[in-house]
């Protein structure tokens, strides 16, 4: 009985987001529907170490958690119809609720997949919708969200209940939207859960390089996106983008954490497996259109990241013609800095740096470290060794994470040693 405990945690762990799924579509109420799972969970700490656990757990805490809601709706009063419905289910042996959970099924089927469209309702900003998708979908912690956005506990904590009262207001119904909406909303969900990903793979504050964690919760949710709309050219190389991505996790970190640059990473610490499942949803995702998007271009340039056996094997060509039309594209400043980096390892150092002083884009960009970083990088390649000395301690300065600042103290130092 001992590790019942543990038990639950895991199994609640895993089906939270089913659950916060059905309760909200019942209820019209994230918060509630958060209230009630976490009841069911409490409860079964409750009875599951005195009776054992039953045995199907997961049908156990939704049919507890959906009984609280019932006695909400009855005793509240609302959705008149539902109820009515509900309080006949309980003379039926529970054949009425479910045929009200059939009737709240979406077309697609697939509850997790509900809230995540739900929590990225364009009524929401797009902070908002991140930090809700964190908070509902990914059962992350408001401080854990907080960190991520480099703000107060408190401050996050009044963000996500504005989101969730600025939801009930709408009128969200908690479903997949249909035809033209959902092609309306697809963009912000797959934003959304790149983001997610982006903050996994360089936390913009702690002292972890990568957080794993985080961006697993990504890939997850990039999976059930792929498996459920299949057609979705977009959405198939989201999930590309994010196992190419983290094929390399293993290799970007030494055994004490720090952050190891990608010319000098063990490629043979390199996932295979996801290097190959990346690459086999990058061809379905070729073979449903021919006019890629932005998340397909991006999968691209991974995938040359990922065919090249050594750093100097790296097709830069490739991926300089490739940044540039995914700035044409989708034209913006980042995007202008990433293809001067590229066109500067194709080119030389020397095309970098023109790229990147000439742009007027650019100069939108001088509070961004890595603009900083990637100036360093080009002066050091160029041997300009005081100039570069001088960037990286820019970027240092504008770092957020603990990790990225002793990576690039580490570049400083090596221009110090080499211009004295």
């Amino acid at each position: 009985m001992q590790d019942i405990p543990r038990l639950i945690e895991t199994v609640f762990r895993i089906e939270r987001p089913r659950l916060i799924a059905a309760l909200a579509r019942m209820l019209r109420d994230a918060t509630l529907a958060e209230d009630f799972a976490q009841d069911a969970m409490a409860q079964a700490l409750v009875e599951w170490p005195k009776r054992g656990p039953p045995l199907s757990p997961q049908a156990w805490l939704m049919a507890t958690a959906k009984h609280r809601a019932i006695d909400h709706l009855r005793h509240g009063r609302m959705m008149a119809r539902k109820h009515m419905a509900l309080v006949e289910a309980e003379d039926d042996g529970g054949a009425a609720i479910a045929a009200v959970d059939t009737q709240l099924d979406d077309d697609i089927g697939d509850e997790v997949l509900s809230l995540i469209f739900t929590a990225c309702h364009p009524a929401l900003t797009r902070d908002a919708r991140a930090a809700l998708t964190m908070k509902l979908v990914c059962g992350l912690t408001t401080g854990q969200i907080a960190r991520a956005f480099l703000v107060s506990e408190t401050t996050m904590a009044q963000r996500i209940v504005r989101a969730k009262a600025t939801l009930s207001g709408s009128g969200a119904d908690y479903l997949v939207p249909r035809g033209a909406e959902l092609a309306g909303r697809l963009g912000s969900v797959l934003e959304v859960v790149y983001l997610i990903f982006n903050e996994g793979y360089a936390p913009t504050g702690g002292d972890a390089a990568l957080r794993a964690d985080l961006a697993g919760e990504a890939r997850r949710l990039g999976r059930m996106l792929a498996a459920r709309l299949p057609h979705e050219a977009e959405a198939l190389s989201l999930l590309a983008l994010m196992d190419l991505q983290a094929s390399r996790f293993a290799a970007r970190v030494d055994a004490g954490g720090a952050l190891i640059a990608l010319p000098e990473q063990d490629r043979g610490r390199w996932d295979r497996l996801l290097i190959r499942q990346g690459l086999e949803a990058l061809a379905r995702a070729r073979s449903l259109s021919a006019h890629p998007g932005p998340y397909r271009l991006q999968a691209e340039i991974a995938a040359c990241h990922a065919g090249a056996r050594r750093w100097e094997d790296t097709d830069w060509a490739e991926i300089e013609t490739t940044y540039a039309a995914l700035l044409a594209l989708n034209p913006s400043p980042v995007l202008a800095l990433n293809h001067a980096i590229a066109a500067g390892m194709a080119r030389g150092p020397n095309v970098a740096l023109a790229l990147i002083d000439g742009v007027t884009s650019l100069n939108e960009l001088d509070g961004y470290g890595p603009l900083h970083a990637a100036r360093g990088d080009a002066l050091f390649r160029s041997q300009r060794w005081d100039e570069a000395e001088r960037a990286y301690e820019a970027a240092m300065r504008l770092a957020g994470n603990a990790r990225e600042r002793d990576f690039l103290r580490e570049r400083r130092d090596r221009c110090r040693e080499r211009g004295e």
